[in-house]
């Protein structure tokens, strides 16, 4: 008979199994008044969704909270989207948020994600363009509101911190319609002004307040500007576009400061230390060249400096003594040489020699006469000339042709009466 009753955990099961197996409860898009915020410490945030008549407990897990773009308190007005399950310990169903803006903002917020992609994708976030802040700068621009508690932060903090800094500032509208157009022709004109660096900033305030600092041409005109931009843009946890594209991002007015100027107690303290450390390293090299000093005027040396001459002197008649070595050496080895020439066989019989080179000439003069052709001559040749070219045979030869027949005495000038072959049988 107990069979048909199911237990709290069956039902609340069966429950949770309905709310996640229904689609239209996946993806919710709520909107309502926050209640009974809770912070917990692992990062997740706890709360109630509320209307008019009716109220939802949600969650927002800690990876989804931290990428906020405003704080949530008791009374905020907010537009979520999460999906409706139930939690089984307590048998409720709650939202799991994924996604939360402030209400009536909410194409604000598109606008801003949508800008910050383009010009993210463009790599005007990007680290290789940052200039580097200066670590002591001579002058610090400021553009903001001429009135307002940031001028008065910054200005305080700077006199505090580096009262020999000197401040120009560039009053500039931070609010409104006109505001961006305001901002960016000051950080134009702060071009002129020979900084060192520049802060542009404001106050905290909402979205609305804020937006001048999330419009394209403010972005665009601090990305381009030669001097280091510092933003200051609301409170620590306001993020706008221009925090993104400066060279630092400041959470405050007043950290912006900071950052842009060193504190002169510190510089003091170092110049101090840094004095100290330069007064051991003097007094340490003094003490060592004393060393040197005393050990050199006590040297064996400088206390008997004819030592050093002695040194030098014996020093050269030994590179004498072997200097004089080397040439008798040289001398003895020419003076054989000569001794072998002068008993040579050829310089005591110079007639031997002059018979053989007289002998080489006539065999010289034998061989030349075989290939003079003059010698062929005398054996009763002779050599027969056409248009000064050699006669060779009979094809080169017609009649009444001129002919010169050179003979070993002289030559003999013809004319070809007529021209015979030979024929061989």
């Amino acid at each position: 008979m107990d069979s048909k009753y199911l237990s709290v955990s069956a039902i609340t099961r069966y429950l949770k199994a309905k709310f996640d197996g229904d689609e239209n409860l996946r993806v919710v898009f709520l909107k309502g008044e926050i209640s009974n915020i809770k912070y917990h410490t692992t990062g997740h945030i706890y709360f109630s969704l509320k209307d008019e008549t009716s109220k939802i407990n949600a969650i927002m897990f800690s990876s989804n909270a931290k990428k906020l773009l405003f704080k949530p308190i008791d009374g905020s007005k907010v537009l979520v989207t999460g999906r409706i399950s139930v939690y089984e310990a307590t048998g409720g169903y709650q939202i799991y948020v994924d996604e939360m803006l402030e209400d009536g903002i909410g194409n604000l917020y598109i606008a801003f994600e949508e800008l910050k992609k383009k010009l993210s994708k463009e790599g005007l976030f990007d680290a290789k363009y940052k200039k580097k802040i200066p670590k002591i700068p001579k002058r610090v621009g400021v553009v903001t509101a001429p009135t307002g508690a940031a001028i008065k932060d910054i200005m305080s903090t700077i006199k505090r911190r580096f009262p020999i800094c000197e401040v120009i500032l560039f009053p500039s509208l931070v609010q409104g319609e006109n505001a961006k157009e305001d901002i960016v022709k000051n950080i134009h004109l702060a071009e002129n002004y020979d900084l060192d660096v520049l802060i542009v900033g404001r106050g905290g305030g909402s979205i609305e307040d804020l937006w001048p600092f999330n419009e394209e041409i403010v972005a665009r005109a601090i990305f381009e500007s030669n001097i280091p931009i510092i933003s200051a843009v609301g409170h620590e946890i306001d993020f706008t576009i221009a925090d993104y594209v400066a060279d630092l991002r400041a959470p405050t007015p007043t950290g912006a400061a900071e950052m842009a100027v060193p504190n002169i107690s510190d510089l003091i303290n170092l110049i101090n230390n840094l004095s100290i450390r330069l007064n051991e390293a003097m007094n340490k090299n003094l003490n060592y060249q004393k060393l040197v000093l005393e050990s050199i005027k006590g040297s064996y040396a400088l206390k008997n400096p004819l030592i050093m001459y002695e040194n030098k002197k014996q020093k050269l008649d030994i590179l004498l003594d072997n200097l004089n070595k080397i040439l008798i050496k040289k001398f003895e080895t020419a003076t054989h040489k000569l001794e072998i020439i002068k008993k040579s066989f050829i310089l005591n019989n110079p007639d031997v020699l002059y018979k053989d080179r007289q002998n080489k000439l006539s065999n010289l003069i034998e061989k030349l006469e075989l290939v003079n052709p003059l010698g062929v001559l005398k054996r009763g040749y002779s050599l027969t000339i056409k248009d000064d070219k050699v006669v060779c045979g009979i094809s080169s030869i017609k009649k009444k042709d001129n002919l010169t027949i050179k003979l070993y005495d002289g030559d003999i000038l013809a004319t070809v009466d007529e021209v015979k072959e030979n024929k061989n049988d």
